[in-house]
């Protein structure tokens, strides 16, 4: 398998300790808190909630969503959908779209975002992660719509990944799924910073959606992270709260690494530069207890998300001032 930010097991046995600061993910330090669940949500086979794709429908824009597993079990269904086809995948990206388009007899390329233009005339689908994991890199909505329109005319597909979207959803088309050829996937494991329920969802057209479902099989997701959801996608207050929040600490993170001489970009949930040591700077925070995200290919550099409290940032600013001396 891939590697994946949030492996605190390996990092422990690397390095011998226990009090890290995990910010490896770029997931929101301050999640959804978790409403007091009904006893059935254990006991029952987990049905279908439709309440559930209507809040996700309502939250994101779309005209309809399927809940999945993660987009990561979208991820790995959509090349199962497809006669093989040439396939763009955006790069640097998130890895697991490209190990599995390169699977199923697709012909897969990775493709810088400035050559995506190019690549809609050449493959038959295109997939952008948008806004970029790891560098925050955004392609606007309205040059996605248009070469998801070129696609579709030609029975091809747009995928784009808005996982990391829900702080810039201006730049989101989710509100656009329902036309042939369109397919966003979104996540409530970053903003919400629920990763552990394992839940996603995907816009698409309803034939599209009700091939991915059969695919996919009954009983996706479980009682209890259907109760949670349905909760978080509804509470308006949390929402706007929370996006003053990370608003504010995203700043607040631009602007520390900014004082120790390091540009950087991202999105108000990670900052990611092209450390001209990456290896280096991985391992000096890793020696203070602090888990970043080394990339050491096609986005080489290093990726790091917000603390949690004031004493995860006074430990990173230490860090921070150690590297600069």
């Amino acid at each position: 398998m891939l590697e994946h930010g949030g492996n605190l097991r390996d990092a422990a046995q690397r390095f011998g300790r226990d009090d890290w600061l995990d910010l490896s993910t770029g997931i929101n330090p301050r999640w959804y808190p978790v409403p007091t669940l009904p006893g059935d949500a254990w006991h029952r086979l987990p049905e279908p909630d439709p309440a559930l794709a209507a809040a996700a429908a309502a939250y994101y824009g779309a005209p309809l969503m399927l809940p999945v597993a993660g987009t990561q079990a979208a991820i790995q269904a959509l090349p199962r959908l497809r006669k093989p086809s040439r396939v763009a995948v955006s790069a640097p990206s998130y890895a697991e779209h490209a190990h599995h388009w390169s699977d199923h007899g697709h012909a897969m390329t990775l493709t810088p975002y400035a050559q995506l233009d190019a690549a809609v005339a050449q493959n038959d689908v295109v997939v952008v992660v948008n806004p970029n994991n790891p560098t925050g890199a955004l392609v606007p909505a309205a040059q996605l719509l248009q070469w998801a329109e070129q696609l579709a005319a030609r029975g091809g597909w747009l995928v784009v990944d808005e996982a990391f979207g829900d702080t810039a959803q201006q730049h989101s088309v989710a509100s656009h799924s329902d036309r042939p050829g369109l397919i966003v996937l979104r996540s409530v494991g970053k903003f919400f910073g629920l990763a552990g329920i394992r839940l996603g969802f995907v816009a698409a057209h309803p034939a599209l959606l009700g091939e991915l479902a059969d695919l996919l099989g009954p009983w996706t997701i479980s009682g209890p992270a259907q109760h949670i959801a349905l909760a978080a996608l509804r509470d308006t207050a949390w929402q706007a709260e929370t996006r003053d929040y990370l608003r504010t600490n995203g700043d607040r993170l631009r602007a520390l690494l900014a004082a120790h001489d390091i540009r950087s970009g991202g999105t108000d949930l990670f900052q990611w530069w092209a450390a001209p040591e990456p290896e280096a700077f991985w391992q000096h925070m890793a020696e203070r207890g602090i888990w970043i995200r080394l990339f050491k290919q096609a986005a080489r550099g290093v990726r790091l998300g917000l603390p949690p409290d004031e004493a995860g940032w006074r430990r990173l600013q230490t860090a921070l001032t150690e590297w600069s001396k």
